[in-house]
């Protein structure tokens, strides 16, 4: 009879456990998460065919009224002498920012968003500099590139020379060869020109965050900078979430499960106000540790690793993936190095700059390449200059 007993016993705890269990999960990941993530852009929550295109006509419009701002912005302040059209050798960073004309979003004004934020972030550092910048317009249409013109009176704009332009135009090459070679012609002109100690290359959608130049020196200032052959700065919001073939994401999100899972057992024993008969078992560690694990891809982690932006050294460094290259940075040399590498290298669709990059430093002996996260840049860019466009842009 005691046996029975204890029997029983046992059960009714195991079964209120369980119970305790499906409840949670079907609270949380049926009632409250889509509650709360019903609207956020990268979560598995989304409601995509009732907010998607809504949220991308607000985007949009925001792009469209701040390009409004900068074209105003920057007609304003024509007859004023900028201190930064001035490029002085040697500097510890340059930032060239290359930029074509887009047909399909002259109003849009990306280079000219780029550059007043830009100019906002290079006023905040004082008097010592954060950095130099130039403009490369690689424009070879037969219009030129009004934005760039615009700001000639402001900071450096390079160009091809008369002979260097007509050799370009005579060249019958694909899109993604010519954007190569417009990308190779801005990282030597840029290195000639300037000799800096370390570079970074914008493409004309490429908006830096409040924190850019703090992030970036704090970068430069670890030691894993000395050898790698370049930084990514950015890398798609919708392929960050940790459901990646990307080994450090498995890692993390594991670790993220096992420190949520410890942190609430080991709260329970003092803060319970819903009576749950979890303990510090190994069973109730397994489940909590997948219950955060799936809570946080749900989510999206995306906006999990906002909270890294409290500081430069929260930002994380990670080995590079193959997608994209709106905002790099070069320590050092690599700038050559990677011109040198990617002269060697015939870009066509699906083989563009961004995987021949991926490409020379996965097989270089010697070579690296990282990626921080959460992004230095946001890309703003709707409007391809290199790719066919839909009448009207989406998010996703």
């Amino acid at each position: 009879m005691p046996r029975c007993k204890a029997f029983f016993s046992q059960y009714s705890r195991w079964s209120r456990t369980v119970a305790q269990a499906f409840i949670l999960a079907v609270v949380t990941f049926c009632i409250i998460l889509p509650l709360c993530c019903h609207r956020m852009l990268y979560s598995y929550y989304f409601f995509k065919s009732m907010y998607l295109d809504s949220m991308s006509e607000e985007v949009l419009q925001e792009s469209l009224n701040r390009g409004q701002d900068a074209l105003r912005f920057w007609q304003r302040a024509t007859t004023t002498a900028s201190r930064f059209s001035h490029i002085v050798q040697h500097p510890e960073l340059l930032v060239t920012v290359v930029t074509a004309r887009r047909n399909n979003a002259q109003d849009f004004h990306y280079l000219l968003q780029v550059m007043q934020q830009m100019s906002s972030l290079l006023g905040g550092c004082g008097e010592q500099r954060c950095a130099e910048v130039l403009v490369c317009d690689v424009e070879s249409g037969p219009h030129e590139n009004q934005d760039a013109k615009l700001l000639e009176g402001h900071f450096q704009v390079i160009r091809r020379s008369p002979l260097e332009q007509q050799q370009r135009n005579q060249e019958r090459v694909n899109t993604f060869e010519r954007e190569k070679r417009d990308y190779v012609f801005c990282l030597r002109k840029a290195q000639e020109l300037a000799k800096p100690k370390n570079m970074v290359v914008l493409e004309d959608d490429a908006l830096p965050k409040g924190d850019f130049f703090a992030v970036i020196k704090d970068l430069l200032s670890r030691r894993f900078s000395l050898q790698t052959l370049y930084i990514k700065l950015y890398h798609p919001e919708r392929l960050q979430h940790y459901w990646n073939p990307e080994p450090f994401r498995i890692l993390e999100w594991i670790g993220l499960g096992l420190v949520g899972a410890m942190a609430l057992l080991l709260t329970f024993p003092y803060l319970n106000p819903c009576s749950f008969s979890f303990t510090l078992s190994a069973n109730h560690l397994l489940f909590f540790t997948l219950y955060f694990m799936a809570a946080a891809e749900l989510v999206g982690r995306h906006y999990l690793l906002e909270v890294r932006r409290l500081s430069p050294q929260f930002y994380a460094v990670s080995p590079a993936t193959e997608c994209c290259t709106p905002a790099m940075l070069f320590p050092g040399n690599a700038s050559l190095r990677v011109a040198e590498n990617l002269d060697g290298s015939f870009c066509v669709e699906g083989n563009a700059k961004d995987i021949v990059l991926y490409h020379i430093a996965r097989t270089t002996p010697g070579e690296r390449s990282h990626s921080v996260e959460p992004n230095l840049i946001t890309h703003i860019g709707a409007y391809s200059s290199v790719r066919p466009n839909p009448p009207r842009p989406r998010l996703l």
